[in-house]
């Protein structure tokens, strides 16, 4: 997709990283702030939002990512405007609803937007706590409205969950994905269900840790470094499904067993990998879990693995320590 203008309907943190994340990308943005101000007050929050951005990209430079002489460029293809002073149509390619999660705000942004943009642009709400279903029908056309529901810091994380709803048909559930990889993001595609995929795993994660907190299982500090180095480092190179048919669904069958009657039922084994338990799907060892290795030379996956991992040691300065051994 050639670069054409980006609008973000909302001008808080949220709207600012995903402005930023399409003008580093070439693209122009017009930012829209639909919060009721003066025009002192206004002026003052524009200049804010001007400095955040321009804050950003100077960081950005000092580490290497772009030439300090190009900010300037960057920042004069963002525009902002309130909802009163935006000309009507406005010619977009894609929009991102970035509003307060509060359902009448969503309301009245996505009512407003659907008045000032063609029938055909794609417009994905970034919303964390809605439905898209539950959103769908604030928006003229809900063939063409979807959610991307970036991570922050948006400019820099490269994933975005995206989901349909009902009414989205897939032709501009395209339209996203492409636009999405077309910045250099990694879009993940799921149903609209309660808390998508990273946070819901994220929450299970967070609120366990803080159990193990008030149970005095560990310290703090020890838990955090066990998240970081134990399952931190694992998992970015092996996802967690993936990680279950390395060391064999049968492993995560009994753990799940034992903590389950040591803990409490949220340990509960899963329905599934008691299936692929009795179906003989338990990874590697099966030829399949939930991935098929059928055709794969597993001893070769396993070296890219490890080589994945060790350069990941060596960027954090974790090499295991090895002794040089004498010839005496």
């Amino acid at each position: 997709m050639e670069h054409k203008t980006i609008v973000v309907l909302g001008a808080g943190r949220m709207g600012e990283g995903i402005a930023l994340s399409f003008l580093l990308a070439g693209h122009a943005v017009v930012l829209i702030d639909l919060k009721e101000r003066g025009s002192r007050a206004r002026q003052h929050y524009y200049e804010q939002v001007r400095h955040r951005l321009e804050y950003e990209l100077v960081y950005l430079s000092d580490k290497g990512l772009l030439a300090r002489e190009d900010i300037a460029s960057i920042t004069t293809h963002l525009q902002i405007h309130s909802q009163g002073k935006t000309a009507s149509p406005i010619e977009a390619a894609l929009v991102f609803e970035a509003l307060p999660e509060v359902s009448d705000i969503k309301r009245m942004g996505l009512e407003w937007i659907s008045l000032h943009v063609s029938n055909e642009v794609v417009i994905a709400s970034t919303t964390s706590t809605f439905l898209i279903n539950e959103l769908a029908g604030m928006v003229a056309n809900p063939a063409r409205f979807m959610n991307a529901h970036w991570l922050n810091p948006a400019h820099l994380m490269p994933l975005i969950e995206v989901s349909g709803g009902k009414a989205t048909e897939k032709r501009y559930l395209n339209v996203l994905i492409d636009v999405l990889k077309g910045i250099g993001k990694v879009p993940v595609v799921c149903h609209a269900s309660p808390g998508y995929i990273v946070p819901r795993l994220q929450v299970l994660l967070m609120n366990e840790a803080a159990r193990m907190v008030e149970e005095g299982v560990a310290s703090t500090e020890d838990i955090d470094m066990a998240i970081r180095l134990g399952l931190g480092l694992r998992y970015s190179v092996l996802g967690a499904l993936e990680f279950v048919d390395w060391g064999g669904g049968d492993t995560l069958y009994y753990a799940s067993g034992y903590l389950c009657g040591a803990l409490d039922e949220r340990f509960k084994t899963p329905p599934i990998i008691i299936r692929n338990m009795q179906k003989r799907l338990r990874g590697f060892q099966d030829g399949a879990g939930f991935f098929d290795y059928t055709d794969v030379d597993l001893e070769v996956y396993r070296r890219q693995r490890a080589d994945a991992f060790l350069k990941r040691l060596a960027l954090m300065n974790l090499m295991p320590v090895v002794k040089r051994q004498s010839n005496a």
